[in-house]
């Protein structure tokens, strides 16, 4: 299983984790939603369960549960600023398509 966070993603989820000490690293997931059919999750991983698998890369923990690994699978984890925005992007080579708002992917 390989997922890949940058250093960028890194240095931002180190930020977090300074300003929050109950962060333990990123949660990353997928959940069925939008009209393409599933969606990432991003959070703060307060806790690590049984049903997780955890990457560290950078100095970081990346928690996936493993329901979500079979989407995930060769996923990037990238942070970009564009503007005033900024947010987590995916480079996610299992995705046959997304839907036309960005929010949903299909595999």
């Amino acid at each position: 299983m390989a997922i890949t966070l940058t250093e960028k993603a890194a240095k931002h989820v180190q930020g977090l984790a300074a300003k929050h000490p109950d962060i333990l690293g990123l949660r990353l997931g997928v959940k069925p939603s939008g009209c393409s059919g599933l969606s990432y999750t991003v959070d703060g991983a307060k806790e690590i369960g049984e049903g997780d698998e955890v990457f560290e890369q950078h100095g970081v923990k990346l928690v996936v549960d493993r329901k979500s690994l079979p989407f995930l699978e060769g996923v990037e984890v990238d942070f970009v600023r564009e503007g005033l925005n900024q947010r987590f992007a995916f480079n996610n080579p299992n995705a046959k398509g997304t839907c036309g708002c960005g929010e949903s992917f299909a595999v």
